[in-house]
């Protein structure tokens, strides 16, 4: 299945966002008119989308690298030695 049009602006905005001027949650509402929470929701469905891929590889990449070293950071904490806290 093809990616929606929806789903290659999210890419495109990924992309560049840093572009922008101001705060990126700002950006999002403006240049894609939903909410930060919306964005980030779809974000997440959009990077495990082969299509996705196909289209940006890396982006796609990047945002499954970091989105796998905050998991694991999260995961890692939680199980930290609790005399070391």
């Amino acid at each position: 299945m093809e990616l929606s049009t929806r789903d290659r602006m999210i890419l495109d905005f990924e992309r560049s966002w840093w572009k922008l001027p101001g705060p990126k949650e700002a950006a999002i509402r403006e240049q894609l008119g939903i909410s930060a929470g919306s964005y980030y929701r779809i974000l997440n469905l959009v990077v495990d989308d082969p299509e996705a891929e196909a289209y940006d590889p890396l982006v796609v990449r990047r945002l499954r690298r970091t989105r796998e070293q905050r998991r694991r950071s999260r995961y890692e904490s939680r199980y930290a030695d609790p005399r070391t806290r």
